[in-house]
């Protein structure tokens, strides 16, 4: 992404221009623009995102703290806003008409498809214009990286036929982009996914935390660092992971999977009830997710509430896309539950309340 620098973007300060002016000097797209007030040792730092063509306001936050951690909350500033940016940007992009379509456009276009719920047919619709956008450019680092990770999101989400083929495919594509560019940091994520599509947790870990040291605002690299350490055993890591997800970026169209997480951590350690309170959170954040509304089955379940499991049994069902609710066995067959260690927190709470919601077991 271009961005101007600092002592450029200041010349603007304090004096009566129009964002439209600021963008046909300076050539840019956006304008970033905000204030801090302070009273006391309190201060209030407000940021708004601003589409120059158009002037109309795309994001805005307020962020409140104290003097005594500025250097602490100057940081989370910007790697909040930088999540924030990194959202809607590809937004707005996607949302611009564009006659003679390039490389990037298609990316952008693509990413706006793969934020979408998952089904099988928005994931085609992702997955054919990356294939576009590499195409259009070869030899394209980001084009592979995002084809890769979007099968193998598909074999996860367990929305393809042909698992193995797609797999393969993905790994090809991202050995080339990591072969061409080795720190980039949307390479190491796609490799991640594709390692946790083969099951292999314990090697895609690496490959988050290293998405992690070239982009520590990859809000993406530290839900999945926590669910790959929930799958080999290290469980207590897990919350601390996805809270700082939700703190980077509180409206994050996939924050319905990290209040997700938390809730099934709960539900794993046997804190029924406050894993119902983000099983709940998790519903709001995203409707469209049907795992917690599995996970709040077995919570009612394991609650004796029969009712409430089987209303939340009936939106699961509905909710899939496929015959996996269907049966504990099924389940079983197409969902990973991580080492042995893990499977039996799983038969022990989340399986045994599933049952007391009336899954059979065959």
């Amino acid at each position: 992404m271009f961005v101007i620098s600092r002592n450029t973007a200041f010349t603007y300060r304090e004096k009566p221009v129009s964002i439209r002016q600021i963008g046909r000097e300076l050539g840019v797209r956006y304008v970033l623009e905000g204030s801090v007030r302070r009273s006391g040792k309190w201060f209030r730092v407000n940021a708004q995102l601003i589409d120059a063509e158009t002037e109309a306001h795309l994001w805005a936050e307020r962020f409140d703290g104290d003097t005594t951690e500025l250097f602490a909350l100057q940081d989370e500033i910007t790697r909040r806003i930088a999540a924030a940016l990194n959202l809607e940007i590809v937004g707005a992009e996607a949302m611009r008409p564009n006659q003679h379509p390039d490389g990037l456009d298609c990316i952008l276009w693509g990413r706006a498809a793969f934020y979408k719920p998952a089904t099988q047919d928005n994931y085609a619709e992702a997955i054919s214009l990356f294939e576009r956008a590499l195409a259009l450019d070869p030899g394209s680092v980001e084009a592979q990286s995002w084809l890769s990770n979007a099968l193998a999101a598909r074999v996860l989400d367990n929305l393809t036929g042909s698992a193995a083929a797609e797999i393969e495919r993905a790994d090809r594509l991202i050995a080339r982009a990591l072969a061409a560019s080795p720190r980039n940091p949307l390479a190491h994520f796609a490799k991640g996914q594709v390692l946790r599509a083969q099951h292999r947790c314990a090697d895609a870990i690496p490959e988050y935390e290293t998405a992690l040291a070239f982009n520590r605002n990859d809000v993406g690299a530290i839900f999945m660092l926590g669910h790959c350490k929930l799958m080999v055993g290290l469980i207590e890591e897990v919350i601390p992971l996805e809270k700082q997800a939700i703190r980077l970026s509180p409206r994050d169209p996939y924050s319905g999977k990290w209040y997700w997480q938390i809730g099934a951590v709960h539900l794993l350690q046997s804190r029924t009830d406050e894993a119902v309170l983000w099983l709940e959170q998790a519903c709001r954040s995203n409707p469209t997710l049907p795992l917690p509304h599995a996970w709040l089955t077995s919570a009612f379940g394991l609650r004796g509430e029969t009712e409430r499991a089987q209303a939340e049994l009936t939106e699961t069902r509905r909710m899939g896309g496929d015959d996996r609710y269907s049966s504990i066995a099924r389940l079983k067959a197409v969902a990973f539950f991580g080492v042995p260690k893990i499977r039996a927190l799983h038969e022990a709470t989340y399986f045994a309340g599933l049952r007391k919601a009336g899954i059979p077991e065959e």
